[in-house]
């Protein structure tokens, strides 16, 4: 019971962020109700946060911690392995090579030349390179980063991956890019699936279906990234005195759930409609999720980070553009 009443409040907070997100004008920008939900808990956690009452407070971390990784178990049911197999080794060549470069050399550019803490470096290139704000929300409890560090990184994909959804429709009409290609280049490098479904139907219905395929492939990807910057930062600890050998590696087990999530959806056993029900869920309570963050969320502390996280997306946003067509174009000439 001592998890009701905040409980109740995300819940409310989440209803009322679908509500908007359903209005005509922010469908047509494909602004998620995630987005939406951490907007509103920054405004009530900032203008009104000693009205907060403590009873409301457990319910806010659950929703944080448990409710978030149910969300991301949930969101496996959205993949099947059928998928993956269908867009083949170059969309999944592509992003694997997108996942790693942007993740290391985006944590390697915010730590060494912009000073950035580990958290902020690591959480902003992980929504660069795999998939925007669900993939930050997974990597929150691996880095055990604190809320307003997943705020400012949830931010800067925001940011970027709504003018990537303008920006490569641009491309794709004035350089006349092969279509099979352009789907590629779309679904390996652009953040959110919202906005990949938004600027691949603006260009045209196979483009659309390719690119999503190849993002699903790259969500998909989630898991083992996770598994293995679990393990990184467990042996990094060790190495540092921080804990123990014999404490050294958490797996994180909802990452482990959310491919045996997509395992069993790729075996067509469970009903469309569960199926359709079980991913409104992960998005529900996703949204949950991040409507606890934006509570916790300070903005006095996002001052404090300045304007570095915001030039480590402009990089990673530049090198999505043009490097990831080098890459899709490299390993489609190598598959060709």
């Amino acid at each position: 019971m001592k998890y009701l009443s905040g409980l109740v409040v995300m819940l409310v907070m989440s209803l009322v962020s679908f509500q908007i997100a359903n209005l005509n004008v922010i469908k047509h920008y494909q602004i998620s109700s995630l987005v939406i939900c951490i907007l509103i808990g920054m405004v009530l956690g900032n203008l009104f946060q000693k009205r907060i009452p403590k009873s409301a407070l457990p319910g806010i971390k659950f929703s944080q911690q448990k409710l978030l990784r149910l969300g991301i178990i949930f969101y496996g049911f959205f993949i099947t392995f059928q998928q993956i197999i269908e867009v083949g080794l170059p969309g999944l060549v592509t992003d694997a090579i997108i996942i790693v470069t942007t993740f290391i050399g985006g944590t390697f550019i915010g730590m060494k030349v912009l000073g950035l803490d580990r958290e902020i470096s690591m959480l902003t290139a992980t929504g660069s390179s795999i998939c925007g704000a669900a993939a930050i929300l997974a990597a929150e409890p691996v880095v055990k980063a604190k809320p307003h560090q997943t705020a400012v990184a949830v931010a800067t994909v925001v940011i970027f991956g709504t003018i990537a959804m303008f920006v490569y429709p641009a491309i794709f009409h004035i350089f006349h890019i092969d279509p099979r290609l352009m789907g590629i280049y779309t679904g390996a490098t652009v953040h959110e699936v919202a906005q990949v479904v938004a600027a691949g139907n603006a260009m045209n219905s196979d483009i659309a279906v390719t690119s999503v395929i190849v993002k699903l492939t790259r969500v998909m990807m989630l898991a083992p990234f996770l598994i293995a910057l679990s393990v990184y930062l467990s042996r990094s600890a060790v190495k540092e005195g921080v804990i123990s050998e014999k404490t050294k590696i958490t797996t994180p087990w909802f990452a482990v759930f959310f491919v045996v999530a997509s395992g069993i959806n790729s075996l067509d056993i469970i009903p469309q409609e569960i199926v359709h029900w079980l991913t409104q869920s992960s998005v529900f309570l996703l949204t949950m999720a991040m409507g606890a963050l934006g509570i916790d969320t300070n903005l006095t502390k996002i001052r404090g980070v300045g304007i570095k996280p915001i030039i480590l997306a402009v990089i990673l946003f530049t090198w999505l553009i043009f490097g990831g067509y080098g890459i899709t174009t490299a390993v489609a000439h190598l598959f060709h």
